[in-house]
């Protein structure tokens, strides 16, 4: 790996008319170019972004321009693996650790791996793996998955690998295996004594949660503290989820989706009392129903003053960016924004010094975009 500079973009924007329920917004190009962008964050009280992109770069964007950083963890990069998520350590002012999920070897083919590296300069060093997600599995789909700090600890949401059996014996049901879970850590990667299967013979002790499909966004909620998270169906049934301790989410035991082929019920939806913890919010069942959601954050700045609280949430499919108004842990779609503009969306963050959303769209030519009151 090499250290470059990436040509620099001078900001374009312009203006977007948002749904009547929303504000008008302006659309601002900070970065095109990026090869298959996954996920950012910011840098605390700096003006700088790191970004990866899933063949193996991690990158400092700032408004002068992009860099390439040595130092990047090794990966597999092929089907939907590769580098994936990054976020800067609730100490990240003090400390430099900047925490990433990655795809790497393992026996019995591939996982996926939490580890950190301290930001120093241009250079990522001390790189340390905190979590190999066990067991390895010979796939190239569904690896999840999304870093976010919550308590005092960090937390990973993983897929299922694509297991395919829909019975009681899914990856996703077995506490053996930390596919298709939400692991919770200490920020040193030590397992806490509280984890809901501490002590349990044949558990994974890092679990949090489990009966997850194939996890691609996780946020706090800025007010309870909840840790939330959105997830693949199969065929629709893609769900928003906030995760409680020790909770079983259902998949593939209960689900809003269908088959991809055939379009039929592997599971019933779920009930009241089925012992899985349902949904905030699915979208309903069919292929053609199917709305991937991708990276999320609670909007909590000031310049959409009316998005106060709302959730944005990516989408890859359907190529727009979805605002929901959130109430005691319900979700109401608002509105579809960047819709028509045919960018999948990879990751949306906000600002924290302007309160502006920053959004990172997927693909060979992925963008690095500005959201910014209109006028």
């Amino acid at each position: 790996m090499h250290r470059h500079l990436y040509p620099m973009l001078v900001a374009a924007s312009f203006a977007f008319a948002a749904p009547a329920n929303a504000q008008d917004y302006t659309i601002e190009m900070l970065q095109e170019n990026l090869d298959r962008p996954w996920g950012f964050d910011f840098l605390p009280g700096t003006d700088r972004i790191a970004l990866t992109l899933r063949g193996g770069d991690v990158l400092l964007w700032h408004p002068d321009g992009l860099v390439e950083l040595t130092g990047a963890p090794d990966v597999v990069f092929g089907g939907q693996g590769g580098l994936l998520d990054i976020a800067a350590a609730p100490d990240f002012a003090q400390s430099g650790w900047l925490y990433m999920t990655w795809t790497g070897a393992a026996e019995g083919g591939t996982t996926t791996h939490l580890g950190r590296a301290r930001l120093d300069g241009m250079a990522l060093r001390d790189l340390e793996v905190l979590h190999a997600v066990s067991p390895g599995i010979d796939s190239g789909a569904h690896f999840g998955s999304r870093i976010a700090f919550a308590d005092g600890h960090v937390f990973a949401g993983f897929g299922d690998r694509g297991f395919k059996n829909f019975g009681p014996d899914h990856i996703a049901q077995d506490l053996g295996s930390e596919n298709g879970s939400v692991i919770r850590l200490t920020l040193d990667g030590e397992i806490p004594a509280d984890n809901p299967f501490v002590g349990q013979t044949g558990a994974a002790a890092a679990i949090w949660s489990y009966g997850h499909r194939n996890i691609q966004g996780m946020t706090v909620h800025p007010d309870t503290g909840a840790v939330w998270v959105a997830e693949h169906g199969e065929a629709g049934g893609d769900e928003v989820n906030v995760i409680q301790r020790g909770g079983n989410y259902g998949w593939p035991l209960a689900s809003f989706g269908v088959t991809y082929r055939g379009g039929d019920e592997f599971a019933p939806p779920h009930q009241p009392g089925d012992g899985f913890v349902a949904p905030a919010f699915h979208w309903p069942a069919g292929r053609d129903n199917h709305n991937p959601p991708s990276g999320m954050v609670f909007y909590d700045g000031d310049a959409f003053s009316d998005w106060q609280g709302h959730l944005l949430i990516g989408n890859l499919l359907h190529r727009y960016l979805a605002l929901f108004d959130e109430e005691g842990g319900e979700l109401t779609p608002v509105a579809r924004l960047l819709d028509g503009q045919n960018w999948r969306i990879r990751d949306v963050a906000v600002g924290p010094e302007d309160g502006f959303i920053y959004v990172l769209t997927d693909g060979e030519d992925g963008k690095l975009l500005r959201l910014r009151p209109a006028g």
